[in-house]
């Protein structure tokens, strides 16, 4: 489906729907005021979800312009067979050209902290800053998320979860169920997960599987060695930010962090994978220092 309109260049006038160099129409949307500060643009997590990060664009849009968007074949923006992490990385590229930025701040999430990092990479003389929010860092970061998780269902649960990924005809009701018993471990506070999880569960939007599939195989065939390269080639400022309650471990992250001689570190307590949700003026504060600080 079309961008949404976004604010438009000094000459004043609108800008037409996005599309890439390929031909892959891209859902954006855009806030906030241009400022001295960089622009931010926020990368989703999955992979294969979609943007649902409006309140990160409200923590900072008083502060300078913000945008979000949806990956390729994922959310709101047009199929597409193609799916690599260096393809979506050139379409962050096209789309801050497209905006008229010549640098810019990746703020990413999840999945997306991963995609930012290769992006202020590969693009580094672009990227003004890296907000690096849930990742996985460097090392064995899937059996002791694996463990935690498993730790946080009930013997039920698991076996519901189980029962529901196997099928491939799931209802809508079961979607949902689904999205639910696999998303509410991410959260700290054990009284509010399961709400938390359903809100997320509850956008009226396909997961890509294919996405997700593609690009899990991908970044899980990374070497230490290359993440590591990843890491050393970014010239930008790098905040990293991690909830102490998320199942995915904090070691592997800050072992990341040792790659980067340009960074900070921020372990916020009480919170899981999503810590705008269980800490968020906290997190406010950190995220715009991070801003302010590029």
């Amino acid at each position: 489906m079309p961008a949404a309109p976004i604010r438009a260049r000094s000459n004043s006038l609108p800008l037409m729907p996005f599309s890439t160099s390929d031909g892959v129409t891209l859902w954006t949307t855009t806030t906030g005021t241009a400022s001295s500060l960089p622009p931010v643009v926020v990368v989703h997590g999955g992979p294969g979800l979609w943007d649902d990060y409006a309140v990160l664009a409200e923590m900072l849009d008083d502060l300078t312009v913000v945008h979000r968007f949806d990956q390729r074949g994922c959310g709101r923006s047009g199929p597409s067979e193609l799916q690599s992490v260096r393809r979506t990385a050139q379409d962050i590229d096209e789309l801050r050209e497209y905006w008229g930025h010549e640098r810019i701040v990746v703020l990413g999430h999840s999945f997306g902290a991963t995609l930012a990092l290769a992006y202020a990479s590969w693009y580094a003389d672009r990227a003004a800053g890296l907000v690096y929010v849930g990742g996985v860092g460097i090392g064995e970061w899937h059996p002791p998320t694996l463990a935690e998780e498993a730790r946080r269902r009930t013997p039920a649960q698991r076996d519901r979860l189980v029962e529901l990924e196997e099928n491939p005809r799931r209802t809508a009701a079961e979607e949902t169920e689904f999205r639910v018993l696999a998303w509410f471990t991410d959260h700290a506070d054990r009284a509010m997960a399961m709400t938390w999880a359903r809100e997320s569960a509850a956008v009226d939007l396909p997961i890509n599987f294919a996405a997700n599939r593609a690009l899990t195989t991908e970044v899980n065939a990374w070497p230490d060695d290359f993440v590591a390269g990843l890491a050393t080639g970014i010239r930008a400022p790098v905040t990293f930010v991690h909830g102490a309650g998320d199942p995915r471990p904090v070691s592997t992250v800050r072992e990341l962090a040792t790659h980067l001689p340009r960074q900070t570190f921020h372990l916020v307590p009480d919170a899981g994978h999503s810590p705008w949700r269980e800490q968020p003026e906290l997190f406010r504060e950190v995220l715009r220092e991070a801003v302010q600080g590029c």
